[in-house]
């Protein structure tokens, strides 16, 4: 068995491991199953209501609204059935972090378990794999059963969604993935956006677009180094996405106190631009454990549906 298990693949390996230590501990937290971490298209019309100030005027009956003089939307049946998209950003500067726990490999542990979980409930996954650079990402059309996610990680971990070596250097475009998803997704689908959203601006109207026909998460992947330095004498500040170097004396006071003050301003302007895009945001750090991170994906979408139950 012990040389059975050492043979295996890196992607087999992975799931074994995240069905183990993590899945194992969820089961019985999931209770109502799938419904929690995905919102159904619906597609049978099952009422009609008063309008409230959050519905998707999408939805108003304007028939009805005439003749009442009161505007009302339609409310309709959640289909279980729902296939989850995952939009992976594996741009050079997901690499960063500490090794067997860098924002790659959070990334790739996250996406292991929810694909696992949504995929036990009879639902399909799908994925597209972008460098950032590239016009257009590699796609793994949707699909079902435990193979699906053993695929999906063999391009997370098996090299074959890394960046190619040969891209040439410069700042990650996200608004390029977002773009492709948004001509690729034709039906309403769960779409998980996996990125450090270190990009060009400008991704976030694209996204806006993207949240306005799907049920859109933004999994945000972050490192604490990025928020603040630590006081540890000369670095060397290497930029993975342009390959430029700099060394920086950490001892300086000052030099930590502008690092960390830009820091903040950059985390101010993000989490603006995913507010306006109007997504749900779950934040994964590389010093969380994963379960952790799924525990408070869990509640986020409980109480979402909690304020949907009510309204």
């Amino acid at each position: 068995m012990p040389e059975a298990r050492h043979a295996a693949p890196p992607a087999e390996r992975l799931l074994q491991r995240l069905e183990w230590k993590v899945l194992r501990r969820l089961d019985g937290l999931l209770q109502g199953g799938a419904r929690t971490l995905l919102r159904g298209a619906g597609i049978d019309l099952a009422d009609l209501r008063e309008y409230q100030p959050h519905d998707d005027v999408r939805h108003i009956d304007w028939n009805v609204t005439a003749r009442l003089a009161t505007p009302h939307v339609r409310v309709y049946t959640e289909d279980r059935d729902i296939t989850a998209w995952f939009l992976l950003d594996l741009s050079p500067s997901v690499d960063f972090g500490p090794p067997g726990q860098a924002k790659r490999d959070m990334l790739a542990g996250f996406v292991g378990v929810l694909a696992r979980l949504i995929q036990r409930h009879g639902n399909r996954v799908g994925a597209v794999l972008h460098d950032g650079h590239a016009a257009m990402g590699r796609v793994l059309p949707a699909g079902g059963g435990r193979r699906q996610v053993l695929q999906l990680l063999h391009l997370l971990v098996g090299g074959q969604g890394a960046a190619d070596p040969a891209t040439p250097p410069g700042t990650t475009d996200l608004a390029l993935l977002l773009n492709q998803a948004q001509g690729l997704l034709r039906r309403r689908s769960a779409v998980f956006v996996i990125s450090d959203f270190l990009s060009h601006p400008g991704w976030d109207k694209p996204l806006a677009r993207l949240a306005r026909r799907h049920d859109v998460v933004a999994v945000r992947l972050l490192d604490p180094l990025e928020l603040e330095l630590p006081d540890i004498g000369l670095l060397l500040l290497r930029d993975p996405e342009t390959g430029e170097q700099l060394q920086v004396d950490t001892h300086e006071r000052g030099f930590r106190h502008r690092f960390a003050r830009l820091a903040a301003q950059r985390e101010a302007e993000l989490r603006a631009s995913l507010a306006r895009a109007g997504v749900d945001t779950l934040e994964l750090s590389t010093d969380e454990d994963l379960l952790s991170a799924l525990l408070r994906f869990m509640q986020l979408r409980g109480h979402r549906q909690h304020l949907a139950a009510r309204a």
